[in-house]
């Protein structure tokens, strides 16, 4: 992998990063409140749980494989 591809996924990797923890202040936010949408909220898990895939598919491009 070249200097330019792992900029641009650690570029990405920030991004997701960052609308993991937005999503995650959103379901603590309306979890909070008591009176959110059940519906809504399984939907914001459910974003969460794709974003985290997407964040390991890249963490895991930026390892090298090594066989030990």
């Amino acid at each position: 992998m070249d200097t330019i591809q792992e900029v641009a996924i650690r570029s990405k990797l920030q991004n997701l990063l960052q609308q993991h923890r937005d999503l995650d202040l959103a379901i603590v936010s309306l979890e909070a409140t008591g009176t959110s949408d059940q519906l809504h909220l399984r939907r914001l898990k459910k974003m969460k749980l794709d974003l985290k895939d997407q964040i390991l598919k890249l963490e895991n491009m930026l390892v090298p494989n090594i066989i030990a």
